[in-house]
């Protein structure tokens, strides 16, 4: 059994549950990724995976959604 991977990030720019929609959808689409939580209110976006998660995949992601990482 593989041991879950779990990176955080803030996401900045999200104003409303689409916002994190948005995010939560496009941070789906990345290889591994196997749960995605983000909160408005912080802007805190934990992204738990199979594999270890590129930052870069992570930010391009973001940017797809129309978002920033801090």
């Amino acid at each position: 059994m593989t041991t879950p991977h779990t990176s955080s990030y803030i996401v900045t720019g999200m104003t409303c549950d689409h916002c994190v929609a948005s995010v939560t959808e496009e941070i789906q689409e990345i290889s591994g990724v196997t749960d995605v939580q983000v909160d408005l209110a912080s802007g805190a976006l934990t992204v738990t995976s199979s594999q270890p998660v590129d930052d870069e995949a992570v930010r391009a992601a973001v940017d797809e959604a129309g978002y920033r990482l801090a």
